[in-house]
């Protein structure tokens, strides 16, 4: 065989053993969805959204304190947003959910919830990314838990589902809501 087959071949080869290798550690329970934030522990960064049509209540910082809650990025053109979207349905009574519908345009973020349901008590409108990148968003779906202080406390990757909810989400949830 010919150097010149040999060493694209070999780079190949090195590069399927770092994928099956990272897929392997996966399996065994290593979690992609923990990026680490320098958001976490700081206090939320101060917004003011407009609302989403018809929906009458604007979003704002100071709207995040009181009480414990979840700030949920999503959007209607997001596939994974439509995932997890019945799951913040079934969660919506246990604690608070706030939405930023992110990169949308008004129009398609309100019919979205109108036709999926409306989960949030608040949403929020960030056509240009202005508050999603305040935040360090890195895209759809996003969910921050925020304690009554307006700390971030938490930020998960991608769509929130019961084993997510069950064994992060909510632990921490009635950690922080305990006197």
């Amino acid at each position: 065989m010919r150097p010149a087959l040999i060493v694209p071949l070999v780079v190949f080869l090195g590069l399927v053993s770092v994928f099956m290798l990272r897929l392997i550690a996966l399996g065994e329970g290593e979690t992609p969805n923990r990026l680490p934030s320098v958001l976490i522990d700081r206090p939320v960064p101060a917004f003011a959204l407009p609302e989403l049509p018809g929906r009458g209540r604007p979003l704002r910082s100071e709207d995040l304190k009181g009480q414990v809650s979840l700030v949920n990025i999503f959007g209607s053109w997001c596939v994974a947003c439509l995932v997890e979207h019945p799951f913040l349905m079934r969660i919506k009574r246990l604690v608070p959910i706030h939405g930023i519908d992110w990169r949308d345009k008004a129009e398609q973020g309100a019919a979205w919830l109108r036709r999926q349901g409306d989960p949030y008590d608040r949403v929020g409108w960030d056509p240009d990314s202005r508050v999603a990148i305040d935040f360090g968003v890195t895209g759809a779906p996003e969910t921050f838990i925020v304690d009554a202080a307006g700390m971030i406390r938490y930020k998960h990757i991608g769509p929130v589902t019961p084993k997510v909810w069950e064994e992060t989400l909510w632990p921490l949830i009635e950690r922080l809501r305990r006197p």
